[in-house]
């Protein structure tokens, strides 16, 4: 194996093929959200995760091992791997506990407190600018998040803490993933996001395996959990490698518009009047994120295409 195939992918500034990752990973989370929610009213919370991290990580081992083995499990700060693995894990868990007690557009609008976050967290800790045009795209993403699923009365109070929680391990991994892409593969966080979730949850499937036996449908959604969240999270981890933690927040508000298309499709829920204009301000969102990254002077590609590992 080369040197050069060993390392891992430099940094570069193409944010609208960042952008295109982050769309494609907002669409696989929305559908691994609905297949959740629809798994978690038969069956307890820590199984059905138990059986995503573990379908995760068969499939790398089976698909990509074979390739890519030694890339898939070296590592530079094994630590800040670790605890990124292990952000995502705890996120998932909470995520199911909350979609077990509260509907979809509600869980997911609590959730998407996340992106403004970390817009905020962007420049004092990854040194990243933050411009006006972030800002109103995170505006106009969060007034739609609002609008589609504005929270009513007759919330579970411990769902909405379970979402709350979700949202704190959230930005942790949000910016453990930008501060990771520039020394780790994606294949490698991957992996290891995978391996953490499968080795936390699978130790308690003694106790978690219990209910009535799934019926063929079930057992394929069951798998596809792995595969859509396999796929999302190598779309989404590598959409970092090509553009900046403050133009990629705002693109995260998709990730409700695609759960409230499964959600008419899948449940039957149909947005309202209200509803649409809040979509038309995400999508506003995303136009004015990507208009930015049009933009960008050709000063800053040079300053990302320059900048050291040891920034960060």
């Amino acid at each position: 194996m080369s040197t050069t195939s060993a390392s891992p992918a430099p940094l570069t500034d193409q944010p609208l093929r960042g952008l295109a990752l982050i769309i494609g990973a907002t669409m696989l989370f929305a559908l691994n959200d609905t297949t959740n929610k629809l798994l978690v009213t038969e069956y307890n919370v820590p199984l059905v995760t138990a059986i995503r991290y573990i379908t995760h990580t068969l499939l790398m081992l089976a698909l990509v091992a074979p390739f890519r083995g030694r890339q898939m499990v070296k590592t530079t700060r094994t630590g800040l791997v670790l605890v990124r693995g292990a952000c995502l894990a705890v996120a998932s868990l909470l995520m199911g506990f909350a979609l077990q007690r509260m509907p979809v557009p509600e869980t997911t609008a609590i959730v998407y407190i996340i992106p403004v976050l970390v817009i905020l967290l962007s420049g004092p800790i990854l040194h990243e600018k933050v411009g006006s045009a972030a800002w109103l795209a995170a505006a106009l993403g969060f007034g739609g998040v609002m609008l589609i699923a504005r929270p009513g009365g007759g919330l579970d109070p411990l769902g909405v803490a379970f979402a709350l929680g979700n949202v704190v391990v959230s930005v942790a991994y949000n910016m453990l993933s930008r501060v990771l892409a520039r020394t780790e593969r994606t294949i490698t966080m991957l992996f290891y996001t995978a391996l953490i979730g499968a080795i936390a949850f699978g130790i308690l499937l003694p106790w978690t395996l219990y209910g009535v036996a799934p019926t063929q449908l079930q057992i394929v959604l069951f798998l596809s959990l792995g595969v859509s969240a396999w796929l999302g999270h190598y779309l989404f981890t590598q959409s970092y490698r090509y553009a900046p933690a403050a133009i990629l927040a705002p693109m995260n508000y998709l990730h409700l518009g695609w759960a409230t298309l499964l959600g008419w499709l899948v449940f039957g829920h149909a947005p309202d009047s209200i509803a649409l204009i809040g979509i038309a301000l995400v999508a506003c969102g995303g136009v004015v994120s990507a208009t930015m990254a049009r933009r960008r002077s050709p000063r800053a590609k040079e300053e990302v295409a320059a900048a050291p590992e040891e920034s960060v």
